[in-house]
């Protein structure tokens, strides 16, 4: 194992809108609000709404408009992980360790989908 499931974030275009519809549909309560997120469940793993202002919406099964979200996993060692999921066929995307308070390394997974690592916090 490299990590745990932390998040499953799904892009959308107003996310305190699209938490309320699957809150109410989930029964899971909302447990943080800020301007780019809203985030529902109190244990692990959690839902996420992440805004995404220039958002088009899936048209599934249509390939030019796929499903849309990520999974954000949690690892102890970020060094660690990042070797083994590169070693897995992952390819690195962007670094986010400016803000200590949200650190994190965005992939894309062998077939292009992206997940992050982020360093794990007691929560």
């Amino acid at each position: 194992m490299i990590g745990r499931l932390h998040t499953i974030a799904i892009d959308c275009p107003d996310p305190d809108a699209l938490a309320d519809f699957y809150a109410e549909l989930l029964g899971l309560p909302v447990t943080r609000r800020s301007r780019q997120w809203v985030v529902l469940g109190e244990g692990w793993p959690q839902v996420a709404f992440q805004r995404a202002p220039d958002h088009k919406p899936p048209a599934w099964p249509d390939p030019e408009r796929p499903q849309q979200m990520h999974l954000d996993v949690w690892v102890e060692d970020i060094e660690a992980a990042e070797e083994r999921v590169l070693a897995l066929g992952a390819s690195r995307l962007a670094v986010a360790e400016d803000d200590p308070g949200d650190l994190f390394r965005v992939y894309a997974d062998p077939a292009g989908h992206p997940f992050c690592l982020e360093y794990s916090r007691d929560t």
